[in-house]
């Protein structure tokens, strides 16, 4: 497996050296199509608008990389808790300043026709695997013209459809997170305490006009995929609605509604299911631990085999002031076929300014804070509550270095738990390009 997949980066390598120099600027422009630099901030779904002409086949090859260097302390309260050789599983792990692992993406992007394009993202390096392996890819399709020229054009001028094993469109916040070296589009440098981001093989469709949005669509509930576990998952649904609009020249304002459903799964992936790992490192890990928690500083609310979770989002962006809120609400078991269930909530808020004569400045600060039960039999919720402030410097559309300070703390947690009274807090500087 290891070797096929050298042969495919080499053969990918090739045609980039030999091929790209000879692709201009433009050759690079694909139809309804998120650019991977600037251009690509406060993006949802990609635009109906179509405003690039189809010329034929056309391989746009992009990526990005993104370094971190991590000054950030962590503290706790706990009781200690012998592992039986005289150690204590509470003392948590020493950190010192340095850099973070190194990580990178490689995308392959295709104008298959007027309105198909296909898109495969590539982890080369991340937290949870060193080697390179693939995230997933879909097929995007906004116009029918491979059934025949203009074929329901009336139709596709408002629809959209994705089928592949692909980042599900659950929410806003994965549209502004970081994806492993896709770091650009988040002001900041940490994604969310509950982090909603899953791949799953499915299909979506979208309707959009003046401003309304609608998606549905349906996964099989997998993140690794198998053929030989029947009836241990079912089908899972996906839902949005919403209204997207540029009000006036300064003035634009999106909200929207979304829900993920699963009534059986073998695992539950919606709040772990981002194999690249969490941006802060070592974290509130025991020091006892002989393996890295590659999710540290976030949380799992760790149902067993069913969920309902719904997500509110709303971005206003007034003149170079933004705003983008969320609210989310996940609710599941502890145990596999219980009809008991506990809920967690998460809201958060970025307030941010971009300044400069291009915008290229900006600073920003987010809440966010997450609450629920570890377990129904628990009587009071914990509560986990973050603040980040940032600094931001595109030194140009493909070269974004940032700055973070982040707060973090864990409340209410029992005295037995490494959590219990637990804090970390310190600084992040991370550089990111991408193209």
């Amino acid at each position: 497996m290891k070797h096929s997949i050298t042969i495919i980066v080499n053969l990918i390598l090739v045609y980039f050296f030999v091929f790209s120099p000879l692709q201009t600027a433009q050759d690079r422009d694909l139809q309804y199509y998120r650019y991977p630099d600037k251009n690509g901030l406060n993006i949802f779904e990609t635009s109906k608008e179509d405003t690039i002409k189809y010329e034929g086949l056309k391989v746009r090859i992009g990526g990005a990389s993104t370094l971190q260097f991590q000054g950030v302390n962590n503290t706790n309260d706990a009781d200690t808790v012998d592992d039986g050789n005289g150690n204590n599983v509470n003392q948590l792990r020493d950190l010192t300043n340095n850099f973070n692992l190194a990580t990178a993406n490689f995308d392959i992007d295709v104008q298959l026709a007027r309105g198909m394009r296909m898109h495969l993202r590539t982890y080369f390096s991340s937290r949870h695997h060193h080697e390179a392996y693939v995230k997933g890819g879909y097929l995007q399709i906004d116009r029918l013209d491979f059934i025949s020229d203009g074929f329901l054009d009336n139709v596709m001028d408002f629809v959209t459809i994705k089928i592949g094993h692909m980042e599900n469109n659950f929410g806003d916040a994965h549209f502004r997170r970081s994806d492993n070296a896709m770091t650009l589009y988040n002001p900041f440098v940490g994604n969310y305490i509950l982090d909603g981001f899953t791949t799953e093989v499915g299909g979506e469709v979208y309707y959009s006009n003046s401003g309304f949005l609608a998606m549905v669509g349906i996964t099989n509930g997998k993140l690794n995929q198998s053929v030989t576990d029947e009836g241990a998952t079912s089908i899972a649904f996906l839902g949005k609605l919403g209204y997207d609009k540029q009000l006036s020249e300064n003035l634009r304002l999106r909200l929207t509604g979304s829900i993920y459903q699963n009534d059986k799964a073998a695992r539950l992936y919606l709040y772990s299911g981002d194999r690249a790992g969490s941006r802060y490192y070592s974290v509130m890990e025991s020091a006892t631990s002989t393996t890295d928690n590659f999710t540290s500083g976030r949380w799992n609310p760790g149902f067993a085999d069913k969920i309902t979770a719904f997500m509110v989002n709303t971005f206003i962006r007034f003149y170079s002031f933004e705003v983008f809120g969320t609210f989310e609400r996940p609710e599941g078991g502890d145990t596999p076929g219980s009809s008991e269930t506990r809920a967690w909530t998460q809201f958060a808020i970025d307030g941010l300014y971009r300044f400069g004569s291009t915008e290229n400045f900006y600073v920003g600060v987010r809440y966010n804070t997450a609450s629920g039960k570890l377990l129904n039999s628990n009587p009071d919720p914990v509560t986990i509550n973050r603040i980040q402030g940032s600094i931001g410097w595109f030194l140009t559309d493909n070269v974004l270095t940032k700055f973070e300070y982040v707060n973090q703390t864990y409340n209410d947690y029992p005295s037995s738990s490494i959590y219990s009274n637990g804090k970390f807090d310190g600084y992040l500087i991370e550089a990111v390009v991408s193209f």
